[in-house]
């Protein structure tokens, strides 16, 4: 298993970044204040961007929404679909998940199912087939045999956020499973608690395959009754029918008799084997029914939502960790009492993380720098980074209204 790299998404909510800031009481009573009023300009600027991000990303996926309810009135165009994945994919950015690779993508779909089964996917489906990630750890799971025979414990990474984008192709083969979907739609998925061996199990053309010893417990025990079958409920057929077979093919000048009686029996060898059959192939079914309604129970607690409903997640994650990027560089910043450099205020940061809550993460620290730099509250000054005075009298009395519930 390939060690994983430190991730960016910082795994506690808004609100509890400012409590958690505001207990190590690092700030005199005028830093407070400032950083309070800084919070809530922070809070206001992106509660603002994303609301027109939000407006941007529904006009650009209402024609290619497939649970659409309202009319489509073709007054424009344009084709939405690249702009779309350009939105989505720097939606995606700003919420810290990660691209999947075609690496990683191939070796999750040839590394064995933590499902324990054997899953196919034909990714020529689709036009384009996108994965992002964030939150990835590695866990131990045990897996048992059947009967419990034997356990074994497995290691694997794990992804608590999966986001799927596919996109239809514009032209459906009749023989496709998405013959009745709108050609060049594009479909979002939003799951929880994903192995990275289980990735295929998340489309929605997944077909669960027999393994070699699937094949094994079906064909082995079928090989046996039917041997059991043959010799002690196929005795007589098989004679008659070897009889006539003789005749037929000369090897004897012995007539055989066809009455009743022989019909009876030839009718009765064939009802068996015919019996024998449909129970094996039922046995087959069966045990890849019972397979697909594991599949569907398992995706049932993953799915957290669909299409439109993802966006509206994706711009909430996003909001909130521009938020707590920008507060944390803010915080420290003012902390430090000094100006610092962006490797200095990044190690600061990650430090306290580790010691303090113990979280592994790296931060994003030239991101926030730079948003800083934006909303005026920092700026560079020969390599190091300083803090701004607040002085806009209608934004410090706006916020400090705000800072109360800070």
């Amino acid at each position: 298993m390939p060690k994983l790299a430190l991730v960016r998404f910082i795994p506690f909510r808004r609100a509890d970044i400012l409590q958690m800031c505001l207990q190590e009481a690092q700030l005199d009573t005028a830093g407070l204040a400032q950083f309070q009023m800084g919070a809530a300009h922070i809070e206001r600027h992106f509660c603002d961007d994303f609301h027109q991000v939000k407006h941007t990303l529904k006009d650009a996926y209402f024609s290619l929404d497939p649970d659409a309810d309202t009319r489509l009135v073709h007054l424009d165009n344009s084709d939405n679909t690249a702009d779309l994945a350009r939105q989505i994919s720097q939606l995606l950015e700003r919420a810290n998940y990660d691209k999947v690779t075609p690496e990683v993508l191939s070796r999750a779909m040839n590394s064995s199912s933590l499902f324990d089964i054997r899953l196919v996917v034909n990714l020529d489906d689709f036009a384009e087939v996108l994965l992002y990630t964030r939150g990835v750890s590695e866990r131990t799971e045990e897996i048992r045999g059947p009967f419990n025979l034997w356990r074994k414990n497995i290691d694997f990474i794990n992804y608590d956020r999966v986001v799927l984008y596919l996109r239809f192709k514009d032209k459906m083969d009749k023989d496709s499973p998405f013959a009745d979907c709108r050609p060049g739609s594009t479909m979002l998925k939003l799951f929880q608690n994903v192995p990275e061996g289980d990735l295929e199990m998340l489309f929605p053309n997944t077909q669960v395959g027999m393994r070699l010893r699937d094949k094994l417990m079906i064909g082995i025990p079928a090989l046996v009754s039917g041997g059991i079958v043959l010799t002690t409920k196929l005795g007589a057929t098989l004679v008659l029918t070897g009889s006539l077979l003789g005749f037929w093919l000369g090897l004897h000048k012995e007539a055989v008799t066809l009455d009743s009686k022989a019909l009876i029996v030839l009718l009765a060898g064939a009802a068996t084997i015919a019996g024998y059959l449909w129970k094996q192939f039922s046995n087959f079914k069966n045990r890849k029914l019972r397979f697909t309604e594991a599949l569907t129970r398992n995706l049932y607690f993953k799915l957290l939502d669909n299409n439109a409903g993802v966006i509206y997640r994706l711009l909430d994650d996003a909001e909130e960790s521009e938020c707590k990027e920008s507060l944390l560089a803010y915080y420290f910043l003012l902390a430090a009492q000094q100006p610092l450099s962006a490797q200095e205020l990044d190690q600061r940061i990650e430090v306290w993380f580790s010691q303090r809550w113990q979280c592994q993460l790296d931060f994003d620290i030239d991101d926030a720098l730079q948003k800083l730099a934006m909303l005026n509250l920092a700026y560079l000054d020969g390599g190091y980074w300083r803090i701004c005075k607040i002085q806009d009298a209608p934004l410090g009395q706006d916020v400090s209204e705000q800072a109360n519930g800070v």
